[in-house]
């Protein structure tokens, strides 16, 4: 397969072509050539890595919490909006339904469309004060032993919770010691324990702003630990909703392009019509543009935000440069995830990964694994 257009790079984008054999890129070239046989030429198209989904709780009616089975059917969903890698996200619930799903994840090999690259466990050890659209019946404290059986059944890649709880950051180092990503999210932290947070190996902080201690000018809390830390990374759902566009052009310009990532955090709604679908037995009311409880006070649950929206949005709220925003889709969620080495970047023997965008960002082509796994019809 050879591809030829605007190629991604982590300083801009270049005219370009890329050969891919056996999976992975073989060659990448810069500068226009004279087209050779079966080369797919897309002109003025972007040529990127393919996006990387660090949180997405369901998709196409199906919720992974109650549901862990329907993992495949929205991976091959996927591709039609750029993402060739994605977390699965569990949100709280009791253990046997979060082992159940880990479980599942472990014993059974998604073989098409996106690539499953962990699960993610947003809870149960969150803040209650700070519970989001997360049942607060199923929130615990810290507990090694029950982490560690969640560990033995091998796919747990990501988990999320308070570090301030108590035995937060003595899991926190246990989880990072196990290879473990491990975000801050749902939390009430002071400053203090925030920064202890990720001092002791948190990494990210999960959708910043939203069910966390609120920035104050005396008392900074998670928000005022993560954008002040020059080793965390923050990860953001830039819907326009989740978070008013001039906060992401202030999250932009305090931390960088290096220390974003953009996710989803997309229910059961995303690519569906507005309606009532589910988030972990919890009713959510879906519009146009966002998902929240059916029950008062109504909390965002979710988005139905697509990755390539994700880029969009993050250009126009911020100004960013378009390379930028790329890298904060697919280099920076694999740099977190330790796949830098071979995933993120368009480079000779990075896994064929890869989305071609129109210059209004729309999904044309998706290769996973280099395999074509979309393309727009015409």
């Amino acid at each position: 397969m050879i591809l030829s257009g605007k190629l991604w790079t982590e300083t801009g984008f270049r005219d370009g072509r890329l050969t891919v054999r056996d999976g992975r890129i073989e060659v990448v070239e810069f500068g226009r050539f004279v087209p050779v046989e079966d080369e797919q030429a897309w002109g003025e198209a972007y040529i990127t890595p393919g996006l990387i989904d660090l949180q997405l709780n369901g998709g196409l009616g199906h919720d992974f919490t109650h549901q862990p089975e329907t993992v495949g059917l929205v991976a091959e969903a996927l591709p039609q909006w750029g993402v060739t890698g994605f977390l699965p996200t569990y949100i709280t619930a009791p253990l046997e339904v979060y082992q159940t799903a880990l479980n599942w994840l472990g014993k059974h090999a998604i073989t098409s469309g996106a690539q499953v690259l962990g699960a993610h466990l947003e809870g149960p050890y969150l803040n209650s004060a700070y519970a989001g659209a997360h049942d607060p019946a199923f929130i615990r404290e810290p507990a090694l032993p029950e982490v560690i059986k969640l560990l033995e059944a091998g796919s747990l890649k990501m988990m999320t919770l308070a570090p301030e709880q108590p035995g937060g950051l003595e899991l926190a180092r246990k989880l990072t010691a196990a290879g473990v990503l491990v975000a801050a999210g749902h939390s009430g932290a002071t400053y203090e324990q925030g920064k202890a947070a990720f001092e002791a190996g948190v990494s990210c902080a999960t959708h910043l702003f939203n069910a966390m201690s609120r920035l104050h000018h005396r008392e900074p809390g998670l928000v005022g630990a993560a954008l002040d830390s020059g080793t965390a990374t923050v990860n953001i759902i830039p819907d326009g909703i989740h978070l008013h566009p001039a906060i992401v052009r202030l999250i932009y310009r305090t931390k960088g392009a290096e220390k974003i990532v953009l996710t989803s955090d997309a229910m059961a709604g995303l690519g569906m019509p507005p309606g009532r679908y589910e988030l972990a037995g919890q009713s959510v009311v879906v519009d146009a543009v966002s998902a929240r409880l059916a029950e008062p006070p109504h909390q965002l649950a979710g988005s139905i935000l697509k990755m390539h929206e994700a880029l969009q949005n993050m250009i126009k709220f911020s100004g960013c440069p378009p390379h930028e925003a790329v890298a904060m889709a697919s280099l920076n969620p694999a740099r977190l995830l330790k796949l830098d080495n071979s995933k993120g970047r368009l480079a000779r023997g990075y896994a064929a990964d890869l989305a071609v965008f129109s210059p209004d960002w729309q999904p044309l082509m998706t290769v996973v694994g280099g395999k074509v796994a979309f393309t727009a019809k015409p």
